[in-house]
């Protein structure tokens, strides 16, 4: 492995001086602003006094009207005439390659340019910067530990990659030091920031566009702790094997979190109430607090001592802790509940690896006993549903009736292709021993829930695309029913 330090840091193909500062600028436009992450840079930007613009291919109603209100325009489409004269820097995601219009244009003009995940470490140069990392549950564990900082009292920065529950946000800027970050690995986007503390929430093979094998993504989870202040902490799972080889290479000292004793940090007596979860807290033998989740998910318990411990080493109290634990409402389509139609029960998660839909499903068949429980279920990329076909078919035992529509295919493209793996992923998860069927676009799913879903039925709409649309869809339905009564 090569060191992540250098005199000067790459910018998807540009080299851009490592001495470059925040302070040099004050306004900017965004390319592919609708994302998750771009939506929280912009928001924090947005509270930091930018100007700002930006354009998307597909930009969302909800999305553009809530960054219109906090002073972003968003242009549909992209056109080298959308990006101002005057901009200080472009800013564009990682889904946004060298060949876009208002990119050319800007080094026409001699505008610099940033990736996402650039800025963000440019941002966090001045901050103290808390970044959590993993396979599985970020946003969570992000938004979790702002919303804990912030009720102490600690007015952290923060940009999470899903909107938080009750605020209708997910990035702002605080007026404290600390700033948290959701730490993507796609693209080995996080070796663009230098956290104080850290944490790795676990690693599974994921993003096959992007890394060979397991090997070489423990290679870059380990770049990521060399990158991590030695003065800082990173916490790891006490029992995934993987991290603990990217742990060799943090020159910060290691805790370590699990639900068994053997761990630094650790959760006991873990129980289900009836609004959610309740379990207690250790750290090195000594009892720290008892918590109470609004969520009935058990994996927020390992997402939740994550945040504890972050939060613990940055001065917060186990008292504050456990009041804004008690108090947080997640994020959203992170099992979240979405209200009913007809009777059935709905459910929205973002699930779209084997191990999270397992997860969501276990949740739902433990919460809600024999009822049928559907699930519209959209696979999110060609070569993750390839890699992990045997995974897939596996993880839907608890379901008793699965719809899957054709890929999101996302910077894959589209067409046949996505069709063809999402036909074979439902074959062979009726192969495995669960009605699946192919529905060849969302329209259909509605049809097919429109027909076939009966009151007392529950459905989980799943998937990191546009899947969400299913259920929204379902509703407007009941509104036009009411209307036309």
């Amino acid at each position: 492995m090569t060191s992540p330090h250098s005199a000067a840091l790459r910018s998807r193909g540009r080299i851009v001086p490592a001495t470059i500062s925040e302070r040099e600028f004050s306004s900017a436009h965004l390319v592919g602003a609708r994302g998750a992450g771009m939506t929280a840079l912009a928001e924090m930007l947005a509270g930091l006094g930018w100007r700002l613009t930006g354009s998307d291919q597909r930009p969302s109603d909800s999305v553009s009207h809530a960054l219109h209100a906090r002073g972003l325009r968003i242009h549909s489409g992209h056109h080298d005439q959308f990006l101002p004269r005057d901009v200080d820097v472009l800013i564009y995601s990682p889904a946004v390659g060298p060949d876009n219009p208002e990119r050319q244009r800007a080094a026409q003009l001699g505008i610099p340019q940033l990736s996402y995940s650039r800025m963000l470490g440019l941002l966090m140069q001045s901050r103290t910067g808390i970044s959590i990392a993993g396979t599985h549950g970020k946003s969570t564990t992000t938004a979790m530990t702002s919303t804990i900082l912030e009720d102490a009292g600690l007015s952290p920065s923060a940009v999470v990659g899903a909107e938080l529950c009750g605020s209708d946000r997910s990035g702002w800027a605080g007026d404290g030091q600390l700033f948290v970050v959701e730490s993507c690995e796609y693209q080995r986007n996080f070796l663009d920031l230098s956290p104080r503390y850290a944490a790795i929430l676990g690693i599974e093979p994921d993003h096959f566009d992007c890394y060979r094998n397991i090997d070489d993504l423990t290679a870059a989870f380990a770049e990521f702790t060399g990158r991590i202040h030695e003065d800082g902490i990173l916490l790891i799972p006490a029992d995934c094997t993987a991290s603990q080889k990217a742990a060799g290479w943090s020159e910060a000292p290691v805790e370590t979190f699990s639900r068994n004793a053997h761990a630094d940090w650790w959760a006991a007596d873990v129980r289900i109430t009836n609004a959610g979860l309740r379990f207690r807290v250790f750290n090195c033998g000594r009892y720290v607090t008892e918590i109470t989740l609004q969520s009935p998910c058990e994996h927020n318990v390992l997402n939740a001592l994550a945040a504890i411990a972050i939060c613990h080493h940055a001065g917060v109290p186990a008292d504050v802790i456990r009041r804004s634990l008690a108090e947080f409402r997640g994020i959203r389509r992170r099992y979240e509940a979405a209200g009913s139609w007809r009777g059935v029960t709905l459910i929205d998660d973002y699930a779209h690896h084997p191990t999270a839909v397992r997860a969501t499903l276990q949740t739902a068949r433990r919460q809600f006993g024999r009822r049928r429980i559907w699930c519209a279920f959209q696979p999110h990329q060609i070569s993750r549903t390839q890699a992990l076909l045997d995974e897939f078919s596996a993880s839907f035992s608890n379901a008793d009736q699965v719809l899957i529509p054709p890929i999101f295919a996302a910077r894959e493209g589209s067409g046949d292709d996505a069709c063809r793996m999402a036909e074979q992923l439902a074959s062979r998860i009726t192969a495995a021993g669960t009605p699946a069927r192919f529905c060849p676009s969302l329209d259909r799913i509605v049809r097919t829930l429109d027909d076939e879903a009966q009151p007392g039925d529950v459905l989980i709409t799943m998937g990191a695309g546009d899947i969400d649309q299913v259920r929204h869809e379902l509703t407007r339905r009941i509104r036009r029913h009411h209307a036309a009564g």
